[in-house]
């Protein structure tokens, strides 16, 4: 459910005034006497919510002061519930325009942020009190490609197909065989690509970090970490750069020279660089589109999601090279 006009009635129970809201993409933006905030419907577990809290408030002490901060109420509470007992969050909001991937400059000052940001996402504290577990690549991938297998028998067994399905069936071996290679890899490399190194170092990763992720204005700060989670910090890594690189048809040069720039702040290992290429080589755009089609069950499939699995087949000779030539193991 979206936030609605009837939840800024929450606002008053945090120590700001209100001069104006606007709305933004399922937030309420209010402009206050004490600065800008966002107030949001927040879905998933309280205790993730009090993580979270942990988190953003400790790469805070850990020196990194452009990450969004979660606000607690008068009462100390954070959330409270709008009239249709939808759980509310407010943060702060700094101001900027979300990160251009067409321009150099920002997609760099990301790389450096992003390492910044790194070097203060070291919490083993958390990982004891919440008995966290870190989901390892092999699991990972395993899970994905369970849900593969899973929606290519129901395409078999389907006995009237759409264009879209049609061309999905004819593409699915090509695309699960590639998947079940690189987890069979990653599987074979052992504790070497496991997540005990997480757990003992308590290492986090923002989870979603991509551009619209990222506001500039002078500085580049960072939002929305409800995805934050003890992990490898190369799935952030991995993130940002898989979106810019499907726009450019995987540019050498420029992975190459982003993987450089945040290398000077955080220098990156070879274990680092191991995670990174299988990251990049399992299909997760077809994962992507596979799991799109299938959940929504939609007997039309928007012409965006052919065109998507079309530009995947074209690029796959293209990501194949940019793997070559920018990791060697």
């Amino acid at each position: 459910m979206l936030v609605n006009d009837r939840s800024v009635s929450v606002l008053e129970n945090y120590d700001f005034e209100v001069i104006r809201t606007q709305k933004s993409r399922n937030a309420i933006l209010c402009e206050t006497n004490k600065g800008w905030y966002i107030l949001k419907e927040y879905k998933g577990p309280v205790f993730r919510l009090e993580m979270m809290a942990k988190v953003l408030e400790g790469v805070r002490q850990n020196g990194f002061t452009r990450a969004e901060q979660l606000l607690y109420t008068k009462e100390g509470a954070l959330f409270c519930c709008d009239q249709e007992q939808n759980r509310c969050i407010v943060k702060s909001w700094p101001q900027g325009r979300e990160c251009s991937l067409k321009d150099g400059q920002e997609c760099r000052d990301a790389m450096r942020t992003l390492a910044v940001l790194h070097s203060a996402l070291h919490f083993p504290q958390l990982q004891q009190e919440y008995g966290l577990h870190a989901v390892s690549l092999a699991e990972e991938y395993e899970k994905r490609n369970r849900e593969l297998r899973k929606v290519r028998r129901f395409l078999r067994e389907k006995s009237q197909k759409t264009t879209f399905e049609i061309n999905l069936q004819q593409t699915f071996d090509l695309f699960l065989e590639e998947a079940e290679r690189v987890t069979e890899d990653v599987r074979s490399y052992g504790s070497l690509l496991d997540a005990r190194e997480c757990e003992e170092s308590g290492s986090f990763c923002h989870g979603d970090y991509q551009h619209h992720n990222l506001l500039c204005q002078n500085t580049t700060s960072v939002i929305n970490f409800e995805k934050c989670a003890l992990d490898s910090q190369m799935r952030d890594l991995y993130l940002f750069l898989r979106k810019l690189l499907e726009k450019t048809n995987w540019s050498v040069p420029l992975a190459r020279g982003l993987l450089d720039v945040y290398g000077r702040i955080s220098p990156l290992s070879a274990v680092d660089y191991l995670q990174l290429y299988y990251r990049f080589a399992y299909p997760e755009k077809f994962w992507k589109i596979v799991n799109f089609y299938y959940n929504s069950r939609k007997v039309w499939i928007p012409g965006r999601h052919m065109e998507k699995l079309e530009r995947l087949l074209i690029q796959q000779g293209v990501k194949k090279a940019f793997l070559e030539q920018t990791f060697s193991l």
